[in-house]
């Protein structure tokens, strides 16, 4: 079980919120955080439980040659609690349907670190979504626009900053290497 305190305070004594990694069953950390927001309420817990977050970042994919948007959970399986560590806030969050547990020592959940919390949240809150690609160094592609549309060639380097992919193609006898979109080519099927 965990370090029992008395009162308001934290197992460690502090009454300051702290944040928790709680675990859940993976593909459930929406539900999680949906249960675990009506219980606060429902149990009236708002001065104990103060923020349920599934970190996510937007990433863009391609999938047919169209871009989307889409929301990307940074942890699956994992979801964020700012709290104050007390018998009933412990209580309220262990027994919600979904949550496996804490993440800690033993049976003691071990709060994060501030500048990991931050590190976590600046990430969630970065303007410009990754783009996905679902090819490597060394993998076989097809370019699907531009000047070399149709041509085949193998993935040289893979620039995520400026969304480019450098890909050798051979024309002329020769391997040349074509800067381009990641939007512009597409994985071979092995």
């Amino acid at each position: 079980m965990v370090e029992r305190s008395n009162g308001r305070g934290n197992a460690d004594g502090t009454t300051e919120p702290q944040w928790f990694v709680i675990h859940t069953y993976s593909g459930y950390e929406n539900k999680v955080k949906q249960n675990l927001e009506h219980r606060i309420d429902s149990m009236e817990m708002k001065d104990q439980i103060f923020r349920v977050i599934v970190p996510t970042e937007e990433e863009i994919e391609i999938k047919n040659g169209q871009r989307r948007t889409v929301q990307k959970k940074v942890f699956p399986g994992y979801v964020l609690v700012q709290m104050i560590l007390t018998d009933d806030s412990w209580y309220v969050v262990r027994n919600t349907p979904g949550v496996t547990g804490f993440v800690g020592l033993g049976t003691r959940p071990t709060p994060l670190e501030e500048a990991e919390v931050k590190s976590i949240l600046k990430q969630m809150e970065e303007e410009a979504p990754k783009v996905r690609v679902n090819y490597q160094v060394g993998q076989a592609v097809k370019i699907t626009d531009g000047p070399f549309t149709d041509f085949e060639g193998v993935v040289d380097a893979i620039d995520q900053e400026k969304g480019k992919v450098r890909v050798l193609v051979s024309f002329f006898g020769r391997e040349t290497p074509v800067e381009l979109d990641f939007l512009q080519v597409i994985r071979l099927v092995d």
